[in-house]
């Protein structure tokens, strides 16, 4: 699979007409596969595209849950356009999730995500990041049964966000989800990736436990 970075969306080439799963198909707007730098250090994961996303065919995108995001990553340096542009200016990230279709009533199930697991690891493999950041509890649990050796269960994310973790092969820097922060959780995310991540050269010490 080859990247197409002329493009930040879909920019590998993702089935846009995936049909594995029938009941999403039924009632999904389309196919919303990650956006972004492909050569980026962070990859940002949340479970499924918001409304908005669904929409525009851009993941953290749209009032609400995307300009929320969108406005974090700004203040950090990796988003350089408004927190309301549909197709951000991004460097350095790359924004996805674990399913790719919104079904407008209900969160995906197990089997959803399990379908979906190959787009995602895909992208993880191409992508190879020094940071993952997952956005609320099921992305950060699902990302841990590959990728940290802790159990699932044991992962809380008001505990963990605003926290690294040791991963495989990378680090991750857990997020609440952001219906669910405060002004207070926004900043305390800020403030640790200025001061625990971008402030040390992660490359060097990534897989290495900072908690």
């Amino acid at each position: 699979m080859d990247a197409n970075q002329d493009i930040l969306r879909n920019p590998f080439g993702m089935d846009a007409d995936c049909e594995n799963c029938a009941e999403l198909c039924a009632a999904r707007e389309q196919v919303v596969h990650g956006y972004g730098d492909v050569g980026g250090e962070f990859l940002v994961v949340g479970t499924r595209p918001s409304a908005a996303a669904a929409t525009n065919g851009v993941p953290f995108t749209g009032a609400g849950t995307g300009e929320r995001v969108q406005s974090i990553f700004a203040d950090l340096g990796f988003v350089r356009s408004a927190p309301d542009a549909a197709e951000p200016d991004v460097q350095n990230i790359f924004f996805t999730n674990l399913t790719r279709c919104r079904h407008p009533e209900r969160e995906p199930t197990a089997q959803e995500v399990d379908t979906c697991e190959p787009f995602l690891n895909a992208e993880i493999r191409m992508i190879n990041p020094q940071i993952i950041v997952p956005v609320g509890e099921r992305p950060l649990r699902e990302l841990a049964v590959a990728y940290t050796t802790r159990r699932p269960d044991s992962f809380d994310i008001d505990a963990e966000h605003a926290t690294t973790i040791r991963g495989r092969g990378f680090e991750l820097v857990p997020m609440k989800a952001p219906a669910e922060m405060t002004d207070e959780d926004a900043d305390a995310f800020r403030d640790h990736m200025r001061e625990n991540v971008l402030s040390r050269d992660y490359r060097q010490t990534k897989g290495r436990q900072s908690r």
